[in-house]
């Protein structure tokens, strides 16, 4: 019978383990490795919709370094449930849409008017939408705008997009984070 009670108070530790907490420790031996890698943690849906100037910087996108991550994931619990809460959202968390729009807009790429001389790619977080990259002029970017904001759920819309081949890239590169 003591056994029994002993199992008991083991699996209450288990579920009372505040999750914050479980959520710090757990990716914690891989910091040390390199504190400055970067990873989509997170998953955010991240995706190219256009491969047409070559010397476009690829973006940084939803990469984060663990310290970064470990900022952001407060942030998001408050971000993604206040929408929920103020009743903007059907579902519990606005991240909860992301996936669903990036396979609206990977659907919806075929419509988008020419991308020639552009390079773009596409990331998804909290039903916005980031377009990053180069095109060839600013018209672009509202034909970028007003195909994005055609998908269902998408909140807004940010277009970062560089017009010249010299001018520094308006977004986080890869090579400059």
């Amino acid at each position: 019978m003591h056994h029994h009670h002993d199992h008991q108070r083991f699996r209450c530790i288990v579920l009372c383990w505040p999750l914050h907490l479980a959520l710090l420790l757990g990716p914690m031996p891989c910091l040390a490795q390199d504190a400055a890698e970067r990873r989509n943690w997170f998953n955010d849906p991240f995706f190219q919709i256009a491969a047409q100037a070559p010397r476009c910087p690829v973006p940084l996108g939803p990469d984060l370094t663990a310290a970064e991550q470990r900022a952001e994931a407060h942030d998001r619990a408050e971000r993604g449930t206040s929408c929920w809460l103020a009743g903007r959202c059907a579902r519990s968390n606005a991240y909860a849409y992301d996936q669903d729009i990036a396979r609206a807009l990977q659907a919806r790429v075929g419509a988008l008017k020419p991308v020639t001389g552009s390079s773009l790619w596409v990331t998804v977080q909290r039903r916005m939408v980031f377009i990053e990259g180069c095109v060839p002029d600013r018209r672009r970017v509202a034909v970028l705008q007003a195909w994005a904001k055609g998908v269902p759920d998408v909140e807004q819309v940010l277009v970062n997009a560089s017009t010249g081949p010299k001018a520094p890239a308006p977004y986080r590169t890869l090579t400059s984070p």
